[in-house]
């Protein structure tokens, strides 16, 4: 899938999932559970404690990619070096997302042909990101800064698209995209642990299938 197919898709689908800590198996797991959510698209975090870890990031990453044939985007999450875009692309991602907004890192995903979404708070922050070469700004925490806060951001920066990461629920989702968001990422409390370590992958479908309904029923 090109660069602008994933942008489309992020617009259209406006959700995408946040895996972190689960081994591959569960991952395909929850991607199965999530696609029939009517989520298509999962980040897959890199842990940043050190490199030993990075491994099974890549293999979650491929294992999505090489089950679902495209039908499931993965991309990477916490990415914060050079090193970590490439191991990501190797491995079938088609997005990366940082928590920062690394001018460097920004700049070598452009060039590698995947979609940047780096993260930012302040217009300082996004506006830099976005001159950087960023598709889309992850606006985090939004919780913590609100939806008024992101309808501020934007009434000057309406050339920037953001995400809202950090605390979306599926009963908030909607006053973040009324209030100008494209899209939100999601993590905890859609791929819940305890439901995975459970098996209780239909409650995750479930849950999936309320925070696309919330998004996509804006006016």
């Amino acid at each position: 899938m090109t660069r602008e197919e994933i942008i489309r898709n992020i617009r259209e689908k406006k959700v995408i999932a946040i895996v972190r800590g689960f081994h591959p198996k569960q991952c395909i797991q929850l991607a199965e559970a999530l696609y029939a959510g009517g989520i298509n698209m999962i980040e897959v975090t890199f842990d940043q404690s050190g490199p030993d870890t990075w491994g099974e990031t890549v293999e979650a990453i491929q294992a999505i990619w090489e089950n679902f044939g495209g039908r499931v985007l993965p991309g990477a999450g916490t990415v914060m070096t050079v090193e970590q875009v490439n191991l990501a692309k190797k491995a079938g991602a088609g997005y990366i997302i940082s928590p920062d907004a690394n001018p460097e890192v920004i700049r070598h995903t452009r060039e590698a042909g995947l979609v940047s979404l780096p993260g930012a708070m302040t217009p300082t922050e996004a506006a830099g990101a976005h001159r950087a070469g960023a598709d889309m700004i992850k606006l985090f925490p939004i919780a913590n800064l609100g939806a008024a806060y992101l309808k501020a951001l934007k009434a000057p920066l309406k050339h920037i698209d953001f995400m809202a990461v950090g605390g979306v629920s599926p009963d908030n989702i909607r006053e973040f995209i009324k209030a100008g968001a494209v899209g939100a990422g999601v993590g905890g409390m859609l791929t819940r642990r305890e439901l995975v370590e459970a098996g209780e992958f239909t409650k995750i479908t479930a849950l999936a299938r309320r925070y696309v309904e919330n998004a996509n029923g804006v006016i």
